[in-house]
């Protein structure tokens, strides 16, 4: 009797197992059992495309908003700006006069602001004004002809505040002929201005939105640090997006607009949170199902189900939607409240919604996993990144090395060396071919011993890199691949789960044969061949 009962009890688990590796199209002909998940997802991958694609247009309009005040402020506040910025610096002045015009054109500017400006821009409150810093070392002497220097070098900073309202009278007068714009060159480290403004973009309105208010905040930084003769100068603009006070617009369309717009984010946070509801469920019954096949295997073989059988029930693509659900929910919320005006937070919404639609997109390479020629860059990728992470880390120690080499050696004469980051980014184009000959070509030929060093380090890293580490990874993918091809032609190893499935007939299927469009394309059974490529291939989300 007890026997009768583990039969039975192994043909049920048995069908239960061969019916959740089943792809969507399978479990329909096997029980009729419509595939609501596929076709939510297939709905739910167009709603999150268009909703970022509406996000996409209205951040176009933001971006292109800060950027065009960015560009108008240096020509505003910048004297003699070229329109081009120097490097990383805006633009730099050679002399004293030169200087001290430079900063009393900000001080004029600012002054004469609404006066002159094209934007809608206003000084942010009448309290508001520019602060105006200097830093420099402490009182010293200074004689260049005797090559003598006494100076503390501890530094001490000084700031004036000037008002909108003060600028215009004589007040301001007295504060501009103060000591404090008496600057001693060689002592000066750098002069610092900062200022707020306001302004409003009305552009979007065209787009028929509703307009974000700005706060700017503006610093322009005139360095003295390297005492070398030429002041750069720096212009810094930190752009906030705050809530609109006390607007009135008056357009039906434009309320029409915004409504439609918050009701079709409400049908994607519908359509995700069904979405993860389904998938939480898929992953629970799996660990049921998971447990089941477990404790038969323990009572009937009395040994444990290995690692590998036990990642089987584990569905990768089941915790990529729900990532991509739980932050397309929490994104479509942050957008809902952007577009009612209550929220800013553009960067972290667009984070949040790029990232899931990510997700959304590399998750449609499991419905070309149903087709076992189309599954082969999954697979080789599942068998190949182990392998690659592990070179990886080796190889890394040997760029690391290289970099810190480059940078501490080739510094001071290319400046593609200054600083760690901008070395890595160089190494990175180099492994890749990018930009060979400008490096070489740039280096500075002002010692005969770092220039012969150079072209050594270039050389072995070029070669290193390129001919040994980047073919080795190459061959470790192709490796990979291969395995993947001969599986496919002679059958993959066996574990315990596909013997255990192995001689268990096929699924009895209902007794009507009809196909669903736009999925069951065939029909076919599902015998044990086909068993063994579901097990290891077409693990559906579904």
């Amino acid at each position: 009797m007890a026997q009768s009962d583990l039969d039975l009890k192994e043909a049920v688990l048995k069908e239960d197992l061969k019916f959740y590796f089943m792809n969507p199209c399978e479990k329909y002909r096997a029980r009729r059992q419509i595939p609501w998940k596929l076709a939510l997802q297939i709905l739910k991958i167009l709603m999150v495309t268009t909703q970022l694609i509406f996000f996409g247009l209205s951040n176009q309009l933001v971006v292109s908003f800060k950027e065009e005040n960015t560009i108008a402020f240096k020509h505003l506040f910048l004297k003699d700006y070229s329109g081009v910025d120097e490097d990383d610096y805006s633009c730099s002045i050679y002399t004293q006069q030169d200087a001290y015009d430079s900063i009393f054109y900000v001080i004029n500017q600012y002054r004469q602001l609404k006066n002159i400006s094209l934007g809608t821009l206003g000084y942010e409150h009448e309290g508001s004004g520019l602060k105006i810093c200097k830093q420099q070392y402490k009182k010293g002497t200074m004689l260049t002809s005797n090559d003598t220097l006494n100076i503390d070098v501890s530094t001490e900073t000084e700031c004036i505040f000037l008002k909108p309202q003060e600028l215009a009278g004589k007040k301001a007068e007295l504060k501009l002929n103060s000591s404090f714009f008496s600057l001693e060159f060689y002592r000066l480290i750098q002069v610092e201005i900062s200022f707020k403004l306001k302004g409003i973009a009305l552009q979007t309105i065209h787009a028929r939105e509703l307009p974000d208010c700005y706060a700017f905040q503006n610093t322009i930084t005139f360095n003295n640090r390297a005492h070398s003769g030429k002041i750069k100068i720096y212009f810094d603009s930190d752009t906030d997006i705050q809530e609109c006070k006390d607007w009135h617009i008056f357009s039906s369309v434009l309320q029409k607009n915004t409504q439609y717009i918050l009701v079709f984010d409400g049908f994607v946070i519908l359509s995700c949170f069904a979405s993860l509801i389904l998938c939480t469920r898929s992953i629970v019954l799996a660990l049921r199902l998971q447990k089941r096949f477990v404790n038969f295997f323990l009572e009937k073989y009395k040994r444990h189900v290995c690692h590998a059988d036990r990642l089987e029930f584990i569905n990768g693509w089941y915790v990529l939607v729900i990532i991509s659900d739980v932050m397309t929910i929490i994104g479509s919320i942050l957008k809902m409240e952007i577009k009612a005006k209550n929220l800013t937070s553009y960067d972290v919404c667009s984070i949040l919604l790029g990232t899931s639609t990510l997700f959304v997109w590399v998750g449609v390479i499991r419905y070309l996993g149903y087709f076992q020629t189309y599954n082969v860059l999954i697979l080789t990728m599942q068998a190949s990144l182990p392998k690659v992470l592990r070179f990886c880390c080796c190889a890394g120690m040997i760029y690391l090395g290289y970099t810190f080499c480059g940078w501490i050696v080739l510094g001071p004469y290319h400046e593609k060396f200054e600083d760690l980051n901008t070395v890595a980014e160089c190494l990175f184009s180099l492994v890749n071919g990018d930009d060979m000959f400008a490096t070489f070509a740039q280096i500075q030929q002002k010692s005969t011993l770092v220039w012969v060093f150079s072209r050594l380090y270039l050389y072995s890293f070029i070669s290193l890199f390129i001919y040994m580490i980047l073919s080795l990874f190459i061959a470790l993918i192709t490796d990979s691949y291969d395995t993947i091809k001969k599986y496919q032609q002679s059958g993959f190893p066996v574990t315990d789960l596909h013997e255990f499935l192995k001689d268990h007939g096929s699924v009895r299927y209902g007794k009507e044969q009809t196909s669903m469009p736009f999925i069951c394309c065939c029909r076919r059974s599902v015998g044990d061949e086909h068993l063994t490529w579901c097990l290891l291939v077409w693990k559906s989300i579904l």
